[in-house]
C-alpha cells in the first residue's frame, strides 16, 4: 500500500515542524489598550478636577475622601496638592483665571478705561460667583486666610495676572504707571478684596463701584517729571510724550 506523506507547507523546511508564534510580553500599557475594565490611575490633575467639581456643587474640600473615591493613599494626594488649604487656593485660582478671562474678553477700549472695565466686570463676576460666596460665609477665618494670604496660591496668580495685564498696555504705549508694576498689582488686588469681601471683614455690603473708581485713578496715575520707574525702565523728562 502507498504511504501518503502529509502535505508540506509552502515556504517550511522539509523535516522540521513549524513553531508556534510567541505571544507578546503582556506590559502594562498593554493590559491597559486591550482591557477596558482595567482602572486607570489616578494623577493630581484627577484630584484637582474632582476637588473642583465638589467645590462648585457646594461641597467642603475632605483630602481622605477624595484620596478614597480616587484610589489612592491619602498620603499620595497630600504630596501631590501640598495642603487642604493649597488645594482650595489653587480650585479658586482657576474660578479667577476664567473669571478674568471672560472680563477681559467682554471688555472695551484701552489705557485706564480698558482696564478699568476689566477690573469692574471681574469683580461683578466674582460678586456673583455662588461657590465663592457660600465658601466665605460657611468659614470665614479659613476662607480670608485661602484668599487673601501671602501664601496662598490665590492671590499670587491674582497678582501675577494683574501684572501681566498692566505690563501688556503698558507695552502697548497705552498706559505710564506711576509706580512698579508688581507693587501697582498687588495694590489694586488689595482695593478689590477690601470691597469685594468687605460683608465679612467689616459687616458692609460689598461695592465693586467704589473699588472700580478708586482703581481706576491709579491706573490713569502717571509718574512725576523727572521720575523714573522700574516697570518700565524710561527716564520721565519734562515734556516727554507718551510711548
Amino acid at each position: 500500500m502507498t504511504k501518503i506523506r502529509p502535505r508540506a507547507t509552502p515556504g517550511a523546511r522539509p523535516g522540521r515542524r513549524s513553531k508556534p508564534l510567541a505571544k507578546p510580553r503582556a506590559t502594562p500599557l498593554a493590559e491597559l489598550l486591550t482591557s477596558p475594565d482595567a482602572p486607570a490611575r489616578a494623577t493630581p490633575l484627577d484630584v484637582f478636577e474632582l476637588a473642583r467639581k465638589k467645590w462648585l456643587a457646594g461641597e467642603r474640600l475632605d483630602i481622605g475622601k477624595l484620596a478614597e473615591e480616587l484610589g489612592v493613599g491619602r498620603a499620595t494626594v497630600f504630596r501631590w496638592v501640598g495642603s487642604r488649604e493649597q488645594l482650595y487656593g489653587e480650585v479658586i485660582s482657576s474660578l479667577f483665571a476664567n473669571a478674568l478671562e471672560r472680563a477681559q474678553r467682554e471688555a472695551h477700549g484701552c489705557g485706564p478705561e480698558y482696564l478699568a472695565d476689566v477690573t469692574h466686570r471681574l469683580l461683578h463676576f466674582l460678586l456673583e460667583a455662588e461657590p465663592l460666596r457660600r465658601f466665605v460665609q460657611q468659614d470665614t477665618e479659613f476662607a480670608l486666610r485661602v484668599l487673601m494670604s501671602r501664601n496662598s496660591p490665590v492671590e499670587q496668580r491674582c497678582t501675577s495676572a494683574v501684572r501681566a495685564l498692566l505690563a501688556a498696555q503698558a507695552q502697548a504705549g497705552h498706559i505710564r504707571p506711576a509706580m512698579d508694576l508688581e507693587a501697582l498689582a498687588y495694590v489694586v488686588v488689595r482695593i478689590s478684596e477690601s470691597f469685594l469681601y468687605r460683608d465679612v471683614l467689616t459687616g458692609d455690603a460689598p461695592d465693586i463701584e467704589t473699588a472700580t473708581q478708586a482703581i481706576r485713578i491709579l491706573y490713569a496715575a502717571q509718574p512725576e517729571l523727572g521720575t523714573r520707574t522700574r516697570s518700565t525702565g524710561r527716564n520721565r523728562h519734562r515734556g516727554a510724550t507718551s510711548p
